[in-house]
């Protein structure tokens, strides 16, 4: 995993009400969520940005209030391809 630093006012953490490290966590979940609504990322690979689960994810589309469904029909798809071979239905 690569470390990245960043500079920020110490005044941001105040203002979300959060500690430095709870305001990091949520500000890889937003960009996931935001780059996911663009159409830039799947859920899959928002979930591993932001560190969480997909069921998170989900979760978190739902306080974001954003639709989970962001599917071409070929993504669904894929995504239907990967899960029978995985064997989960």
């Amino acid at each position: 995993m690569i470390t990245i630093s960043l500079e920020l006012p110490e005044t941001i953490f105040s203002s979300r009400r959060k500690s430095p490290e709870e305001f990091v966590q949520e500000m890889r979940l937003v960009a996931a969520i935001k780059w996911y609504e663009m159409g830039e990322i799947s859920q899959s690979k928002a979930a591993e940005i932001a560190g969480i689960s997909r069921a998170e994810l989900l979760e978190a589309f739902a306080h974001y209030k954003v639709d989970f469904m962001q599917y071409s029909e070929a993504e669904l798809q894929a995504d239907l391809d990967h899960v029978s071979s995985q064997g989960y239905y």
